[in-house]
């Protein structure tokens, strides 16, 4: 492949190298008495060898068979593709001061035309030059925290983004906005939810399902209700904030330590799993949704606590599940574990004998479900009992990931294990609810003729 015309290979390179042509090229390709004009536009390097393709005056990209009788000639040489942000617009005085920290993720990601896919490209900076609203909301501040997607995040990474954010509120920030990475952003709404405590300020976590380039990209609105949440909500807590329905109308706020992704692609993947959301922004308009939040406060000092212990894995259990599995994490010397059971907590007898082992050796072990909805009740059937009575703690509703990242949070803060698992059971940033609800429906989508359209 050339670095001029990335993606091409084969027959379809030597025919563009042969006219001299690059990325960019106005060309002309005749083929089969008809003729095509467009601007010759990168391939997925995935691609075959045999097709090039153009981005005709309509707009639209199409690809031509390279063929022996295939004529193509450069015609013109227009400008390269690239991106670049418009300037960002003139800051508002007297507006509330937020930073967005960019952790990367498709929010900040733009098409990448070699691969096909979708590359962390668009600081936070640029974020803010492409959606131009921000600036009546809040006086905007920003920082490249990280450039990855959220697969590649790990424990190390939560507390950077922890300190990073204390950072930011002692030098007078009134909100803060971390844009990332769709798929493991319940786990980063989690730990910095037991990372920062005795928040003054909202904390708002940020992504987006497809990429800001895309005509259906929900990053821009998704972002509009961040800045706006971390400009203006009452309360002082770490929240996601996403799309509510599938539609642009609303972006909801959910608890970082009660929030997961339930969809692949839907823009709106999350939901709050047994409670409430705690806000939705609806018309650029705030409202509250609860009456249970820490309240935000100018007078509240900050405390961060950003340590935590990768030495706790998450084990799912399924039919059939080798105790090995369990002996093994025994022998690499991890300090604790979540059982994400069956229904209301179990797993097979045949891990018994490992799980004891794990508890007799000091290991705290955890149970939680893998239901989506409801809470785990060990007292109701014969191996629920005996786990109980074994050792193995019930974390009623608590979700399977925020329990995990809380013991890593726990074990970072003390090496008492009474003291751990004294804390595990202790609701701190919301993550036990005392009876779970039934979820609030999304405000009902208007039909055009109800907007007077």
């Amino acid at each position: 492949m050339s670095e001029k015309l990335p993606g091409y290979k084969g027959k379809a390179l030597e025919t563009l190298l042969k006219i001299k042509a690059e990325v960019g090229d106005l060309v002309r390709v005749k083929k089969e008495r008809v003729t095509y004009e467009g601007i010759l536009i990168p391939r997925s390097e995935l691609g075959d060898d045999k097709h090039i393709v153009i981005k005709i005056k309509s707009g639209y990209n199409i690809g031509i068979k390279v063929t022996s009788k295939t004529v193509i000639e450069k015609i013109g040489t227009m400008t390269k593709p690239s991106f670049k942000p418009p300037p960002p617009p003139e800051q508002k005085p007297n507006l509330p001061r937020v930073t967005i920290i960019s952790t990367g993720g498709t929010i900040a990601s733009r098409v990448d035309y070699r691969t096909g896919a979708v590359r962390p490209a668009i600081s936070a900076n640029d974020l803010y030059s492409i959606v131009p609203e921000l600036s009546d909301i809040a006086a905007i501040d920003t920082e490249i925290l990280f450039s990855v997607f959220s697969e590649d995040l790990t424990p190390k990474h939560w507390a950077e983004t922890a300190k990073a954010v204390a950072k930011y509120i002692a030098n007078g920030a009134q909100g803060v906005v971390i844009t990332h990475g769709t798929d493991t952003m319940g786990y980063t709404a989690a730990a910095l939810s037991f990372a920062l405590q005795n928040l003054p300020v909202p904390v708002v976590l940020v992504g987006a399902q497809r990429s800001e380039d895309r005509p259906s990209s929900d990053a821009a609105t998704n972002l509009i209700g961040a800045v706006i949440a971390a400009a203006q909500a009452p309360l002082a807590e770490v929240v996601v904030a996403m799309h509510e329905t599938v539609s642009d109308e609303a972006i909801v706020l959910h608890r970082g330590t009660k929030v997961r992704k339930l969809h692949t692609s839907r823009r709106d993947a999350f939901k709050t799993v047994n409670a409430n959301p705690v806000a939705r922004v609806l018309d650029r308009k705030l409202v509250m949704l609860t009456d249970e939040y820490k309240p935000r406060s100018a007078g509240k000092k900050l405390v961060l606590k950003p340590d935590f212990n990768e030495k706790v894995a998450l084990v799912k259990f399924y039919p059939g599940m080798n105790p090995n599995l369990i002996e093994w994490h025994i022998e690499a010397g991890y300090k604790g574990l979540i059982l994400e059971g069956t229904g209301l907590g179990h797993v097979r007898r045949e891990c018994f004998a490992a799980i004891k082992k794990a508890i007799d050796k000091g290991i705290i072990v955890a149970m939680t479900s893998q239901c989506i909805w409801g809470r785990v009740n060990m007292n109701v059937y014969t191996n629920g009992r005996d786990l109980t009575a074994m050792g193995v703690i019930p974390l009623e509703d608590m979700l399977a990931e925020t329990a995990l990242v809380k013991l890593m949070w726990i074990l970072g803060q003390t090496s008492d294990m009474e003291k751990a698992k004294k804390l595990l059971t202790t609701n701190i940033s919301g993550e036990i609810s005392a009876r779970s609800v039934e979820p609030i429906p999304p405000p009902k989508t208007l039909a055009p003729n109800d907007r007077g359209a």
